[in-house]
């Protein structure tokens, strides 16, 4: 009986070895042949599933969007306000092994779309969803009541957004002045600074 492939599972294959070889040789080494040779495939049957580098590149950086959003609709929101606005800003900070390989095969992506419009049009995907789920958990933080007087969700998403890409940015590029447990305790601080008075010694980590 013939074996039954499961094309899905393969290419997930080639685009969790393709974030191994940007790991391990950078973005600029991360070609069809070395990609293949990290799976355990041939060149031939790699162009089975991806027609060109471009379109393998954009299948593993959309996959690390997909992982992060699977991570977040997965949560069950059963803490507080402020417990859960912590642990979802966490999901965008290198703070555990799987994160920081996520976190730096994003940052090669992001600087890669810089010079190829198709992965462009994804990382701006992203970053809107990214801030739209920003913009949600701080509304959920101002209709509990634990937010500090005239925080607005739709004018601070974009500076959350900034400082948590600033702090990922850091935690990858500085770990030994950046590790992740500063990493925490600076994201516990920004986070008291949404709240009022009376609810910031109430943030848990």
């Amino acid at each position: 009986m013939p074996k039954i492939v499961d094309h899905e599972q393969q290419k997930i294959k080639v685009a969790e070895a393709t974030w191994r070889v940007i790991r391990k040789a950078g973005m600029e080494n991360a070609t069809v042949r070395q990609i293949a040779q990290e799976a355990g495939f041939s060149p031939g049957l790699m162009r089975h599933y991806f027609s060109s580098q471009t379109e393998l590149l954009a299948y593993a950086m959309n996959l690390v969007a997909e992982r992060v959003r699977q991570r977040i609709e997965s949560y069950p929101f059963s803490g507080t306000p402020l417990a859960n606005i912590l642990w979802i800003l966490g999901v965008f900070l290198p703070l555990d092994e799987e994160r920081q390989a996520e976190m730096e095969v994003w940052l090669a992506f992001k600087v890669k779309s810089l010079t190829d419009p198709s992965l462009q049009e994804l990382a701006m995907r992203v970053r809107a969803e990214m801030k739209a789920v920003m913009e949600q958990a701080i509304l959920s933080l101002i209709e509990s009541g634990e937010a500090r007087p005239g925080l607005r969700a739709d004018a601070e998403s974009e500076p959350m957004l900034v400082y948590i890409d600033g702090l990922a940015l850091h935690g990858l590029l500085y770990p030994d002045q950046m590790p992740q447990s500063r990493l925490s305790e600076l994201l516990k601080l920004y986070v008291e600074s949404l709240c009022n008075e009376s609810n910031e010694q109430g943030v848990t980590d």
